[in-house]
């Protein structure tokens, strides 16, 4: 392969990526008991799709539940929790945006969220609750914590890595075959780029400077659902990965909507809950922009705690 071909390369995994979003929300709705009444024939297509793009499909079927019951919740939540002003972490961003200033903090945050967020989540719950510990998505035991997988769920975890080893036993048969740097252009630059879309939209779909977050005491799920925003994407991608982006509201109200009736659903919730239901139209690269550089960590405010962009 030569260098020379690289935009090309990267021009077909932003294709070939973006496409395979689209199965990947399949396999989302599967998990979710949206995809078909028949439970055998929902679970086998969501264990196929998922493993082809080494997600353990059983495993984030779990952690993806609680972030549904739990959504914005600081303690309980799963996925773009984010940290307290005045804790280590919150302390530490806001020593590396000082340090490196807003346009450079912004885009290592992009970095940490669109590249490096989905396997630092599943190898260690990176941005998830304070109440499961250091998770695993692959290994529900000890060094990790098991809070976030209880009794019957370890087993289906053990059960989600044979398909994901399966296909990292076919990919590392294919390399031999063929070579390492053919397999990271036509699978790994795939891949990396359906990570992003995943992160983007859990990101962008429940984070914004003036969304809040709620602790254990003040939470409830009226409050945590609607809280989900729905954006603004391409036409082209919105068609694609089943409207996921423009109707995540719908999702939230009711995950067993299928993504063919989300629409219909969309328009119900904003006739019957105008003042409830939110829509953010900014361009999503600006809206991405703008939440990677004044979303840093939170502080209370009343009964809820907000975003604040620099140290309080």
């Amino acid at each position: 392969m030569k260098l020379a071909f690289a935009p090309v390369w990267a021009l077909y995994a932003a294709v070939t990526g973006t496409v395979a979003t689209g199965c990947w929300v399949v396999a989302h709705e599967c998990g979710h008991g949206a995809f078909s009444e028949n439970r055998i024939l929902q679970d086998t297509v969501g264990y196929i799709l998922h493993s082809l793009l080494l997600v353990p499909y059983f495993s984030w079927q779990r952690s993806h539940a609680i972030h549904h019951s739990r959504t914005n919740h600081l303690e309980e939540g799963e996925t773009h929790v984010p940290e307290f002003h005045d804790e280590l972490k919150g302390k530490l961003y806001y020593d590396m945006k000082e340090s490196l200033g807003d346009t450079m903090w912004t885009w290592s945050n992009l970095f940490m969220h669109l590249v490096v967020g989905w396997p630092a989540y599943l190898m260690t719950g990176a941005s998830g609750g304070k109440k499961y510990g250091v998770t695993n998505h692959f290994w529900p035991v000890k060094p990790f914590s098991g809070a976030l997988f209880p009794g019957s769920w370890k087993k289906k975890v053990w059960m989600s890595d044979i398909g994901v080893v399966a296909t990292l036993g076919l990919l590392g048969l294919w390399a031999s075959k063929v070579g390492a740097l053919t397999v990271m252009a036509v699978y790994g630059g795939p891949y990396l780029v359906t990570n992003f879309w995943l992160v983007l939209y859990t990101w962008l779909q429940h984070t914004d400077v003036d969304v809040p977050h709620y602790s254990d005491s003040e939470w409830d799920w009226v409050k945590g659902t609607f809280l989900t925003i729905d954006r603004p994407y391409p036409k082209i991608v919105d068609f694609l990965h089943h409207r996921i982006g423009t109707t995540h509201v719908a999702h939230h109200v009711s995950h067993q909507i299928p993504h063919y009736n989300a629409r219909e659903a969309t328009e119900c919730l904003k006739n019957a809950f105008p003042d409830l239901y939110l829509y953010e139209p900014t361009p999503i690269h600006k809206a991405a922009w703008r939440i990677a550089k004044n979303c840093v960590a939170v502080k209370p405010e009343g009964d809820k705690y907000v975003f604040s962009p620099n140290r309080p």
